[in-house]
């Protein structure tokens, strides 16, 4: 069996951004309940960083993005490396409908 992925949320704790940060990890758990190993909340004292990594892997970053992700684009994110074969019910039907609406 191979092993669950750890998700790593690190955030600003100057910028209060805890709460931020552990509601996005309280949503990743109840959404993946079965495929996520581990959430990790990692306080950063530079200043100004929210990151979410998968495995080591940067899926996203606030300094290069400018902005937070919305809790619907980190589940689909997630989704799509833990696992793809995932449907995230109305989170995807939002995410259809807005790419629809956008053409």
């Amino acid at each position: 069996m191979p092993k669950a992925p750890n998700v790593e949320i690190t955030y600003c704790r100057l910028c209060n951004w805890g709460l931020r940060a552990s509601w996005m990890a309280q949503e990743l758990l109840s959404t993946f309940a079965e495929e996520i190993g581990s959430v990790t909340l990692t306080p950063d004292g530079t200043g100004g960083v929210f990151e979410v990594h998968i495995d080591g892997d940067l899926v996203w970053s606030r300094k290069e993005t400018r902005r937070f992700p919305e809790i619907g684009e980190l589940k689909r994110m997630t989704r799509d490396r833990i696992a793809p074969e995932r449907s995230l019910g109305h989170v995807d039907k939002t995410s259809i409908d807005k790419t629809s609406s956008e053409k």
